[in-house]
């Protein structure tokens, strides 16, 4: 793997676990593709830390069980401004 792909990983994975952040959110912070962020911290995260992989799919999985509330909350503040 090479060096800057390393550290884009083990950046991305930092950021996700220090600010809770979701797929989205990192992949518009460092200005890549949600895709890449998800083959990072999925496949190439377990090969280089396997430990630091772990802690990442945890906050991973907490944001997933999440989305479908914050998917309405969304829709509810979308609609809320159209009765304005």
């Amino acid at each position: 793997m090479k060096d800057y792909i390393e550290e884009r990983v083990l950046s991305l994975a930092n950021y996700i676990i220090s600010t809770n952040s979701t797929v989205r959110a990192a992949a518009k912070e460092f200005k890549v593709s949600k895709s890449t962020v998800h083959k990072d911290v999925t496949e190439r995260l377990q090969e280089i830390s396997p430990s630091l992989a772990a802690q990442v799919k945890t906050v991973l999985d907490v944001n997933k069980a999440e989305r479908h509330i914050r998917g309405g909350l969304a829709t509810r503040e979308k609609y809320s401004h159209q009765d304005e």
